[in-house]
């Protein structure tokens, strides 16, 4: 047995000296990709445009997203991916042998590792969806982690420590709210509301107040360029082109940052009121260490203006956006695959 053992031992040596390891962070709206001892590599969009009679892939990432809202009727620009979880098994199966590839630019015979962020609140049926498209797609072994757990890590939080720490990771789908002692989760809620549903809810309101129609690339430049969750010191307007849906013709209008503000409102509720329930089920000790701790915001979200004001004021804590929100996943599934005794308890208690 012990023979053996050490057989097996090496062999994961070996292994391990053909093939390096990466972490993904398979996003929503955007895919990351960190390659062990290198960091991260990929930044990409979590799109794919296809050929419609064939099915065949044409595009992916960036050139793929350009193509959204603009494709003739033999090609579809699709986002496989939807509220966190897989849509699209086949195409996102192809995304990631693609993501793969471009993460391993030499000729590899033994595929990679990976540990890859899941949303804390999706099925067993989702969690097998992501494994085995990864699986497919090229690697060796797959170890699924929950992102508020990897996000935590990212950001450099002391998740080990009899301590609460609180973390809010907004996404493009998901919206990740997680109390962490101890190296586990104490309490989380998962909502499929985030950077989508703002986008959505920004075409709604151009739709709804001037009978505009936009699409979601427009609907996400208004939210980067004018969006906010707070009032801001300087308040800013933008033309804002798309169809007249009562002419059916190109037309253009003039928007505000507090219109905007107000379009966003319902997606933002939702965050706040999840939070509050989060916080409400929080073990009386944990949340008294959140007094002193506070907040800790990362994901995409968390760069819309003023919500760390909007969440402090609605809860009473103080609430920071991490150094760099959008790489905190990455970043986390990164120090997961450095540190070899994490890595092998991970691997021990996924069992998914």
């Amino acid at each position: 047995m012990q023979f053996i053992s050490n057989s097996l031992k090496k062999l994961s040596y070996l292994f391990d000296s053909f093939s390096s390891d990466i972490g993904i962070d398979l996003g929503t709206a955007t895919t990351l990709v960190y390659l062990r001892g290198e960091g991260i590599v990929l930044c990409e969009p979590s799109v794919v445009a296809i050929y419609k009679n064939t099915g065949t892939p044409m595009a992916v990432g960036e050139e793929a997203k350009q193509m959204l809202g603009r494709t003739p009727g033999s090609i579809i620009a699709i986002r496989p991916l939807k509220d966190g979880v897989i849509a699209d098994f086949d195409i996102t199966e192809e995304m990631l042998r693609y993501f793969i590839k471009k993460a391993h630019p030499r000729k590899i015979s033994i595929g990679p590792r990976i540990v890859v962020a899941v949303p804390s609140g999706i099925t067993e049926v989702e969690k097998r969806a992501v494994k085995d498209s990864a699986n497919r797609a090229g690697a060796r072994e797959v170890i699924p982690v929950e992102e508020p757990i990897v996000a935590a890590i990212g950001v450099g939080l002391p998740i080990a420590e009899p301590q609460g720490n609180m973390i809010i990771d907004i996404g493009g789908g998901t919206t990740e709210i997680a109390v962490i002692s101890l190296g586990g989760i104490v309490h989380s809620r998962s909502i499929r509301t985030g950077g989508d549903e703002m986008d959505s809810s920004i075409i709604d309101y151009m739709k709804k107040n001037y009978n505009l129609m936009v699409g979601e690339r427009t609907a996400e430049e208004i939210k980067i360029k004018l969006g906010s969750a707070w009032p801001l010191k300087n308040e800013t307007e933008l033309e804002v082109r798309g169809r007249d849906l009562i002419t059916g013709l190109p037309k253009f209008i003039k928007t505000s940052s507090q219109e905007i503000r107000e379009a966003l409102q319902n997606p933002l509720k939702e965050i706040i009121e999840t939070t509050k329930v989060t916080l409400e089920r929080t073990p009386p000790e944990l949340a008294a260490d959140l007094i002193e701790r506070g907040i800790v915001l990362c994901g995409g979200g968390a760069l819309l203006r003023g919500i760390d004001k909007l969440i402090s004021e609605e809860t009473g804590l103080a609430c920071f956006v991490a150094d760099d929100p959008l790489t905190a996943v990455a970043l986390g599934t990164g120090k997961i695959l450095e540190s070899p005794k994490f890595l092998k308890k991970l691997s021990l208690v996924s069992t998914f």
